[in-house]
């Protein structure tokens, strides 16, 4: 089965996808950025949930990104035993602070980690790991 076959060739984790944040997965699987925001507070939020975690309501919709932000932290990682992320290392681990406001736990790709700064601009890649996963991740900005 191919997509058996995929998923064992990419090592790391794969994602639970489930209703809660399906369009979130789909989204990034058409180079997409989405975000929910609660349509009675106007909080964003990520990760996607059933309840704004502001105000409780269970009005939410989906609002497309930009794509760009800037670099709030990150960490180097140097060190890293385990299958799938050995063969990756060193790698950045960002928190993203997209221009729509909100911060996202991501990879800084295509950039040599000691060139990675704090305030950094980035914007969106995906990658796509597997037929139905596509990770999103951020790169400096052109």
């Amino acid at each position: 089965m191919a997509d058996e076959k995929d998923k064992k060739r990419y090592a790391k984790p794969l994602p639970h996808i489930d209703e809660e944040n399906r369009p979130w997965w789909e989204a990034a699987k058409r180079h997409e950025l989405y975000i929910q925001k609660c349509r009675d507070c106007g909080d964003l939020r990520h990760h996607p949930r059933a309840l704004c975690t502001n105000c409780m309501s269970s009005n939410t919709e989906w609002v497309k990104c930009s794509g760009k932000g800037k670099i709030y932290t990150f960490t180097v990682t140097n060190q890293n035993g385990a299958a799938g992320f050995r063969d990756s290392l060193p790698y950045v681990l960002a928190w993203v602070e997209i221009d729509e406001g909100l911060r996202i736990l991501t990879n800084i790709v295509d950039c040599p980690p000691a060139q990675v700064k704090i305030d950094q601009r980035v914007e969106v890649v995906f990658d796509d790991v597997t037929p139905e996963v596509t990770l999103v991740k951020f790169r400096p900005a052109a």
